[in-house]
């Protein structure tokens, strides 16, 4: 007894692999998705900032009680790991709810406390390559990068709110920018 074969339709879309098409559907997804968020900051940033906040502050409060849980019903921690777990789920969970009882106040506090992180690191990173500097291929380039990385991260520092304001400003606009190129990527992916 034979059993008949049963031959795909040959569209366009069935021409090129699975794991091609699923990928182009996932830049599509993940294109149009930081378009949206980088067009929502750049004419709210303000309800953007507090929205971003408020999923933060949500996270918190997840991982808080996935903490305090595994803290209490983990057979394999033992007392120190059980407390540790415990205390550090009920300060995520404090962090959560308290971002959440004043949004606003929080994503402002968010913001100058990134812009003030991302300055001392590119500080420390400016410094840092001229410590490598013997290792170093291009020691011009290395010298360059150093002398603006510590120029950046001073310029944030000197001045956190308007350098949360700039990098705001150029995370929406990379996310517009990325995003379209991304979906242009998934649009114009290979067919065949």
């Amino acid at each position: 007894m034979t059993v008949p074969s049963v031959s795909a339709p040959s569209t366009a879309a069935s021409a090129a692999p699975a794991p091609a098409r699923g990928a182009r559907l996932a830049l599509l997804v993940g294109g149009l998705a930081a378009v949206g968020f980088g067009i929502a900051v750049l004419a709210w940033p303000t309800k953007a900032a507090v929205a971003l906040t408020g999923l933060i502050a949500l996270y918190a409060i997840i991982a808080g009680i996935v903490y305090v849980a595994l803290g209490i019903f983990s057979k394999s921690l033992g007392a120190g790991g059980r407390i540790g777990h415990v205390l550090l789920g009920v300060l995520y969970v404090i962090a959560g709810v308290y971002a959440f009882s004043s949004l606003q106040q929080s994503a402002a506090f968010l913001a100058l406390f990134l812009t003030i992180m991302v300055g001392v690191m590119w500080v420390i990173e400016g410094f840092t390559s001229l410590f490598t500097l013997g290792q170093s291929g291009s020691k011009a380039l290395t010298v360059l990068f150093a002398i603006l990385s510590v120029i950046a991260g001073l310029t944030l520092l000197s001045s956190p709110l308007w350098g949360a304001v700039f990098l705001w400003w150029f995370l929406a606009i990379a996310l517009i920018v990325l995003g379209a190129l991304n979906v242009g990527r998934a649009v114009t992916g290979r067919k065949g």
